[in-house]
């Protein structure tokens, strides 16, 4: 029974915070022991005499549990901005091996372990080798949750991410199409992907305030049978 994914999207911007937080409170519920992990995060929020990032926070706010600090991140920078560029600009070099070490500490802690990717699967971690997200999903050797969007567009992104995925046998445990605002539109998106890929899915809807995240109760069995078993 796999119990460590890779969240990762068919862009920036996509959710993947917020789904991943979401998995993260669903086997929280059902008395797991669960970390989210995020890798490489970028762009430092200053609020008064704070200093924060937003992904590793937002999972700090949701959590039912507290969350240690050192578990969550490997590499942090402050520029709103590409990995490999904001680490470059601190004169930085990100190794995947500190990296794979931290995932490989976290699954001899942890239940389940959600790693969050940043941007989508090409986004470049070391410019120097042309190492990107997707070639650190391959060597960590977790299967993928694939986050898309639900609107204009979507269909083209997702199927292009899985192919990509599929190249590299990186194995692919479902997509979550998130924000769905219920259009004649989205639906269509939503089964013209399911019809072509035939994989698990989960449709997260659009939330009005980020705190509607804690009333979110969707129960599918398919799909979380699916992500159980890869």
């Amino acid at each position: 029974m796999a119990q460590y994914f890779w969240i990762t999207g068919t862009d920036t911007d996509i959710g993947k915070t917020l789904i991943t937080t979401y998995f993260m409170r669903y086997f929280q519920a059902k008395g797991a022991n669960v970390i989210p992990y995020k890798p490489v995060q970028t762009g430092i929020i200053i609020e008064n005499s704070r200093k924060y990032y937003g992904d590793t926070a937002f999972y700090q706010s949701f959590s039912e549990e507290p969350l240690a600090a050192a578990h969550l991140n490997s590499y942090s920078f402050k520029e709103p901005a590409s990995p490999h560029y904001a680490a470059r600009l601190e004169g930085k070099v990100i190794e995947e091996e500190v990296i794979l070490q931290h995932i490989k500490q976290l699954k001899s802690l942890y239940d389940y372990v959600f790693c969050e990717g940043a941007g989508g699967l090409y986004v470049p971690l070391n410019e120097q080798r042309n190492y990107h997200f997707l070639d650190l999903m391959k060597q960590s050797e977790l299967p993928v949750v694939l986050v898309a969007r639900t609107t204009l567009g979507t269909i083209n992104h997702t199927l292009l991410s899985l192919e990509a995925l599929k190249r590299n046998d990186i194995p692919i445990a479902g997509i979550v199409f998130n924000a769905f605002d219920g259009t004649e539109l989205e639906r269509d998106n939503i089964e013209t992907i399911r019809r072509i890929t035939d994989l698990p899915s989960l449709v997260i809807p659009k939330l009005k305030n980020i705190a509607d995240i804690k009333s979110i109760s969707i129960e599918s069995t398919q799909f979380f049978e699916r992500l159980l078993s890869i």
